[in-house]
């Protein structure tokens, strides 16, 4: 029996990658001398990616992989269906235990960003209740805003569109 559901791990998954591959790519283009930052500078910035790393990153990026690999895979050999699922999910077990590599990646990003004591108060914040409820909340947020987005980019496509037919109007010119 296949244990890999395609449908209920795709939502999210290519956003939670592309933030992955982005702190990557800061962290590596960052001068050495400004990624050498205080233990407990790298240590308190962790502290904020754990207190907020509520869409769980790690594994959702881990999952993605998984979906691209199926869908490349099943595609040009929908036979096999069954054996890559399986072997997928053998290959997901082999990431157990490394989601620190990428949060301290993450933390390392932080700490070039902001001071100890920047840091300090951030922490202090999510670990409040409001800060909290907001680490919670932020992902449903974050849908709801790119929602929003999205409306009032395509009303104003449209709005703005109408706006330079009006003006070419009024030089004469016919769309």
């Amino acid at each position: 029996m296949a244990l890999w559901n395609v449908g209920n791990w795709a939502r999210g998954a290519k956003i939670m990658a592309l933030a992955a591959l982005i702190a990557g790519s800061i962290a590596a283009v960052v001068p050495a001398s400004a990624q050498e930052v205080p233990p407990e500078q790298l240590e308190m910035a962790r502290k904020y990616i754990d207190l907020t790393d509520r869409g769980a990153v790690f594994e959702t990026t881990i999952v993605e992989m998984g979906i691209d690999t199926m869908r490349q895979i099943i595609t040009q050999n929908p036979e096999i269906q069954e054996e890559t699922s399986d072997a997928i999910g053998e290959v997901i077990k082999t990431y157990n235990g490394r989601k620190g590599e990428l949060l301290d990646q993450f933390a390392r990003v932080y700490a070039i960003y902001f001071t100890l004591e920047e840091l300090t108060e951030i922490v202090a914040f999510y670990e409040s209740p409001v800060g909290q409820k907001l680490a919670t909340a932020n992902s449903e947020l974050n849908a709801d805003v790119r929602r929003v987005l999205q409306v009032y980019t395509n009303n104003l496509r449209t709005e703005f569109f109408a706006k330079v037919r009006a003006e070419l109007r009024g030089q004469g010119i016919e769309l």
